[in-house]
């Protein structure tokens, strides 16, 4: 137990201590809180994008902390991976406040549009907007490359095929874990609206979304981290030729991070 604890506080290409609330067992405690307020059906837009920066900002440095950095020289962000986090940050948080400034800014009325771009619309919107983010903030991993390893753990070189393979699969994960966390409490109120203590009780709606908002969002974390193995791998034919004969059984290995 203690190494598994030990491993997951230490970053896998630097070495270096991750930062408490930045390492993989913090996560859910910390992003909790601010995916169920975002979630909320909030009565004011400044109040929908400032929950969503919250959010977005802890999202964009989790990434940028828990990323590949094998190829990189120096342990500082470079400038470009700065700005483009804080123009991550700023489309995020506007895209993930876009139903709430639909509805108050276009002066939406009728109920039936409102709950589709309240409990339909952050679906696919959550999913989008999660993939994007991952694929924007270590878009430098997929040009410059990342370390790949042989079966012997021997270093072969850089793989800019890896680190676009590295970079898919930790935004899919990421995206299906917003996705499915935004559906939960959708299709859970929808059931359940058909029961007579909901119909009596319609003060039960609110407490049973931030319930279920918490719930699946605990449950899918470990499901989306797993998705995809930590210790990647690829195939021969799919990475640079300088690098395939390297491949003594036709795979090279890598760090996929978080």
């Amino acid at each position: 137990m203690s190494a598994l604890c030990l491993q997951s506080s230490v970053h896998a290409d630097s070495g270096d201590v991750l930062p408490l609330m930045l390492r993989p067992a913090a996560f859910l405690s910390a992003s909790a809180p601010l995916v169920i307020a975002s979630f909320l059906p909030h009565t004011n837009v400044k109040y929908a994008l400032l929950w969503q920066f919250f959010l977005q900002s802890y999202q964009t440095r989790f990434t940028l902390a828990n990323r590949n950095s094998s190829a990189e020289k120096s342990k500082k962000l470079s400038s470009r991976q700065l700005l483009l986090s804080a123009g991550t940050v700023c489309y995020a948080t506007c895209a993930g406040s876009l139903p709430q400034i639909m509805i108050y800014k276009l002066g939406v009325s009728s109920e039936v549009i409102k709950a589709v771009l309240r409990t339909m619309l952050p679906i696919p919107l959550s999913a989008a907007v999660a993939f994007i983010s991952v694929y924007t903030v270590r878009s430098e991993e997929s040009q410059t490359g990342i370390k790949v390893f042989d079966s012997n753990g021997n270093l072969v070189g850089l793989s800019k095929a890896a680190g676009q393979k590295a970079v898919k699969e930790t935004a899919l994960s990421r995206a299906a874990l917003f996705g499915t966390t935004a559906a939960v409490p959708s299709l859970l109120i929808t059931l359940l609206w058909r029961t007579r203590v909901i119909q009596k009780s319609s003060v039960l709606i609110a407490p049973l979304r931030y319930m279920s908002v918490a719930m699946g969002f605990g449950l899918i974390i470990p499901i989306s981290f797993s998705l995809f193995p930590q210790l990647g791998t690829i195939k021969k034919e799919n990475v640079e030729k300088n690098l395939q004969e390297a491949a003594c059984d036709g795979l090279l290995y890598y760090h996929r991070g978080l």
